[in-house]
C-alpha cells in the first residue's frame, strides 16, 4: 500500500475484498481518509465504475500494482477536495473524472493529476464515472497501438460491453467503418444504434464471413479482441494486409496456436496492452488526447455514455453479480449519492 498522509484520521467508507472469491466477499468497512502527496488530488467520490478487472482482482487474479490502493475500483467521478503541493492542473471544487490504479470503491480516493479529466459539460457524475477506464483503454489500444485511421475497418469483439460501446462510438466518430460481435439480437441492435455498420450474433453467424462479404473480401484493418483463445486463428485470417490484431483481455483463453507464415505474408501486427501498471505520465498523454479529440464529442452529444444499471455503494456485490451475468449493454456504476 502506498504511503499516504491522512486527514486527521477521519474515517471513510470503503468496499474491501475480504478474501478471494465470489461477489459475496465484497464488504463495506472503514479506513482512514487519505490525503494527497506531491502531484495527487483527493476526490470526494460521487460515482465509481465497475469493470471486469475489478472482478479479476476480487477473485485474486489481478492484484493491485505496488504502491497502489488495494481497494478495488479503476475509475471515478467526483469533486476535488484537496490537492498535493505540486498540483497545478486542478483546484479544490473542480469536478473531475479520473483513471485510477485502485481505490475507486471508496468515499474518497487519490488520483495523479495527470489522470484526471473534467466532467464533460452536460454529463452527470454517474455518466462521467463510466468513461475513464474504457475510453483510456480504447484510445490506447485502437488508436495508438492499433493505428486505426479514417476509412479503415474495425471489428470490435464484444460490442455490447463497456469497452465495446466506447470503441464503436469513438471509431465511428473518427471516420472508420465499424463492425461488432455480440451474443443476442438485442445486443446486436444496440451496437448498430451506436454506430456499427453491422453487428454479428456470434451464436448464429460467422464474423469472418460477414466482415469479408461486407468488405469485398478485403477484411478488417484492426480487430479489438477481448476473447483470445480459439478466436485468434480466425481473426488472423480476417485481417487485411498490414492489419493489426490488438488484445485487451483473454476471456476465451490466454493461449492460441497460429501460422506464423500467415503473419509474415500479410505483414500483420499482433499487439496488446494493459493500463494499470503504466506510469502517470503515460496515462496523462492519453488523457490529453482524449481531452482534445473525444471530450468535445461527448459535450456535443456525438458520443454518449451508455449506462446499463446503477447500484448504491453498499450493493457493490450485486453490481459485480450483474456484470458477471453478462446481460448488460454498456456500463454498470456505483452511485455514492444514493
Amino acid at each position: 500500500m502506498a504511503v499516504q498522509k491522512t486527514l486527521n484520521f477521519r474515517p471513510m467508507r470503503v468496499v474491501g475484498i475480504r478474501a478471494p472469491g465470489g461477489p459475496e466477499v465484497l464488504e463495506v468497512g472503514e479506513q482512514p481518509r487519505p490525503g494527497p502527496i506531491m502531484s495527487e488530488v483527493l476526490i470526494r467520490v460521487a460515482a465509481a465504475g465497475i469493470n471486469r478487472p475489478d472482478i479479476l482482482q476480487r477473485k485474486g487474479a489481478y492484484p493491485a500494482p505496488p504502491r497502489a490502493s488495494e481497494i478495488p475500483g479503476l475509475e471515478v467521478a467526483g469533486t476535488v477536495v484537496d490537492v498535493g503541493p505540486t498540483v497545478t492542473a486542478w483546484k479544490v471544487g473542480d469536478e473531475v473524472c479520473a483513471l485510477l490504479a485502485g481505490g475507486g470503491y471508496a468515499e474518497y480516493c487519490l488520483a495523479p493529476q495527470e489522470q484526471c479529466l473534467p466532467v464533460p459539460k452536460g454529463l452527470s457524475m454517474v455518466e462521467a464515472a463510466s468513461l475513464p477506464e474504457t475510453f483510456f483503454t480504447v484510445w490506447s489500444n485502437v488508436f495508438d497501438r492499433g493505428r486505426l485511421a479514417a476509412g479503415e475497418v474495425l471489428l470490435v469483439q464484444g460490442g455490447a460491453s463497456g469497452i465495446g460501446v466506447a470503441a464503436i462510438q469513438m471509431a465511428k466518430a473518427m471516420g472508420a467503418r465499424v463492425f461488432a460481435t455480440a451474443g443476442t439480437p438485442e445486443k446486436c441492435a444496440a451496437c448498430v444504434s451506436l454506430g456499427a455498420e453491422r453487428a454479428i450474433n456470434y451464436h448464429a453467424e460467422d464474423f469472418v464471413e460477414v466482415v469479408q462479404a461486407s468488405t469485398y473480401r478485403r477484411g478488417a484493418d484492426v480487430i479489438l479482441d477481448m476473447v483470445g483463445g480459439a478466436y485468434v486463428v480466425r481473426e488472423l485470417s480476417l485481417l487485411a494486409d498490414d492489419g493489426r490484431l490488438v488484445f485487451i483481455a483473454t476471456l476465451g483463453g490466454a493461449h492460441a496456436e497460429f501460422n506464423i507464415r500467415q503473419v509474415m505474408a500479410k505483414r500483420l501486427t499482433i499487439t496488446g496492452s494493459t493500463l494499470r501498471n503504466r506510469s502517470p505520465e503515460f496515462k496523462g498523454a492519453i488523457a490529453a488526447q482524449l481531452r482534445d479529440k473525444i471530450w468535445p464529442l461527448l459535450e456535443s452529444g456525438a458520443i454518449k455514455p451508455v449506462i446499463y444499471a446503477t447500484f448504491p455503494f453498499d450493493q457493490a456485490a450485486a453490481a459485480h453479480a450483474e456484470l458477471e451475468a453478462g446481460h448488460h449493454v454498456g456500463k454498470i456504476v456505483l452511485d455514492l449519492t444514493r
